[in-house]
């Protein structure tokens, strides 16, 4: 059997989703970093006629019903649009916010916010990080207290991407004790009375799209928008995590082939001391070890993936695969910028902002820290 099972089905998603990147987001692939925000209303709804905001969900709540390897086969082909704050804007509401509402809500929580999420009608984002509570998810202090039939939130979340325009959030509070085990997740509709936006933080990359620090001021919702168990909701993070981490692997992967293929291309014009530099052998070398690899982080991402896709519990595989796809995504921007020396440093090439996009890589979705954390638990050494 080969491997990666792509098929001709999947070829022509690509094609596609390759079509749409090279009409729709690469041309302003500048322009909206320069302005600190893209259209995403606007993109999101011409991607949802296209099909492609719910391409592994079930056809009954408006999604496409196909599976993980043809939802990888977009994220690689976003990577074309080379504007690393866009695809995570995207991934943001594709992979981060709806999957939970898939996996754990109600009927009606799912024709709610699913169906119109699906068609680009809602926006949504994950609201877990705090000023004083990262990785450390087990420490939120946002509460959700219970008042007759609502919750009433108080509280702060930053570093929210998507924040300042989603219509929902799935929101982490505190619905019980202390620690992990007093955590729950809601639904949040942003047009709750009492939420506010409050700064967007100036960011080193990712610079299109907002992460935002966000209030909660005595917001009532009703406890309807319950996601699953009351206080259960520290694990159900933590399995959300696992489709989060291995988007980023395979964003990271897809990222790296599209920095080389674009570094090669200019070795082939550009010229010093009488000939194209990618003639030097310091650089045919370099390169030959960076697709090596890309190509080694590809393959475990594709392994994990496939557990993944065959209902298996992939939390080790997916752990090592954002380690060494995140972690090497830093080098491959490195020397792709070092290859295109001056004009590197310039935004005159796309190596200028994939540099800085990249560096989110390591950090969102679980530290490479926690990864190694999760890797040695997991190991079972």
């Amino acid at each position: 059997m080969a491997f990666p099972p792509f098929t001709e089905e999947h070829t022509l998603l690509r094609r596609t989703v390759r079509d749409f990147v090279m009409k729709e987001l690469y041309p302003f692939r500048k322009e909206w970093d320069d302005a600190g925000e893209w259209p995403a209303r606007e993109i999101l709804k011409k991607m949802a006629d296209l099909g492609l905001l719910g391409i592994r969900f079930p056809e009954k709540w408006g999604g496409a019903g196909l599976d993980w390897w043809a939802h990888a086969a977009m994220v690689e082909e976003l990577a074309y649009c080379r504007n690393g704050g866009v695809t995570m804007s995207i991934f943001v509401h594709t992979d981060i916010s709806t999957p939970v509402i898939a996996e754990i809500g109600t009927d009606e929580q799912r024709e709610e916010f699913l169906r119109p999420a699906f068609a680009a009608e809602r926006i949504g984002a994950l609201g877990i990080t705090e000023p004083n509570a990262g990785s450390d998810v087990a420490s939120i202090t946002t509460t959700a207290r219970t008042d007759g039939g609502d919750y009433v939130i108080n509280g702060a979340k930053t570093f929210i991407t998507n924040g300042a325009f989603a219509d929902f959030i799935i929101l982490a509070v505190r619905t019980g004790g202390p620690s992990h085990a007093g955590i729950s997740l809601v639904i949040f509709p942003t047009d709750t009375p009492g939420f506010s936006v409050g700064k967007k933080f100036d960011k080193l990359g990712t610079r299109s799209v907002d992460s935002s620090l966000l209030h909660f001021d005595n917001c009532r919702i009703p406890r309807r928008y319950l996601l699953g168990q009351e206080n259960a909701g520290f694990f159900y993070i933590m399995k959300n995590f696992q489709g989060e981490r291995l988007v980023g692997a395979l964003m990271a992967t897809s990222g790296m082939e599209v920095q080389l293929n674009d570094a090669i291309e200019y070795g082939k014009s550009r010229t010093a001391f009488g000939r194209p530099i990618l003639n030097f052998q310091v650089w045919r070398h370099k390169f030959a070890e960076l697709l090596t690899q890309v190509k080694a982080a590809q393959m475990l991402t594709y392994h994990a993936l496939d557990k993944m896709n065959g209902g298996e519990d992939a939390t080790l595989e997916i752990s090592m695969a954002k380690l060494f796809a995140g972690d090497l995504a830093q080098k491959v921007a490195y020397e792709c910028l070092q290859f295109h020396g001056g004009y590197g440093f310039t935004e005159e090439y796309d190596i200028a902002r994939a540099y800085r996009d990249v560096r989110i890589l390591p950090i969102g979705g679980g530290s490479s820290e926690i990864m190694k954390e999760i890797i040695w638990k997991w190991s079972g050494l």
